[in-house]
Order: C-alpha cells, then sequence, then structure tokens
C-alpha cells in the first residue's frame, strides 16, 4: 500500500466524517443563534433555555436524515472493503 492510496482512503474517510459531522452540528447551531438572539432581545439570561430545543433539532434531524447517514457510511465502507485486494497487492 503506498502513502498515496493511504492518504486517498484518509482522505475520502475524513470528507464522510465532515459531512456527517456538518449535517448534525448546523440545524443545533442556528438552533442555538436563534435562542441567543431571542434570549438578548428578551433579555432572559437563562443558561439552559437553549439545551432542550437544540437537543430536540438534534434529535430530529438524527431521525429524518438518519437513514442517509448510515447509507453513505455503508456506501464508503463497502467501497474501501472493494478496494481492499487493489490496496494489498
Amino acid at each position: 500500500m503506498t502513502p498515496d492510496q493511504v492518504i486517498t482512503v484518509g482522505a475520502g474517510a475524513l470528507q464522510i466524517a465532515t459531512i456527517l459531522m456538518l449535517v448534525l452540528l448546523v440545524p443545533a447551531l442556528v438552533v442555538g443563534l436563534v435562542i441567543s438572539m431571542l434570549q438578548a432581545a428578551t433579555q432572559i439570561n437563562e443558561v439552559t433555555l437553549s439545551f432542550i430545543p437544540k437537543l430536540l433539532v438534534t434529535l430530529l434531524v438524527m431521525i429524518i436524515g438518519g437513514p442517509w447517514m448510515l447509507r453513505l457510511i455503508t456506501d464508503f465502507t463497502l467501497r474501501l472493503f472493494h478496494s481492499i485486494p487493489g490496496l494489498i497487492g
């Protein structure tokens, strides 16, 4: 296995991990920003107020996008397994 192949496989894994991470984090970030703006406008300084909406949005994204996320990681894993003979020799 050449260093170029290792870098290619590692870059693919990092790309998939970044996509999966962004799918979960961006909606939570948006909800946190909206809640923070609401708190600033109403001068409610409760730290735990944004926790439940972010948790619910993250769960909703996992429920809605879970099959797609699972298919994405499964396809990457299958492509990696199928390329093992070519990577070894």
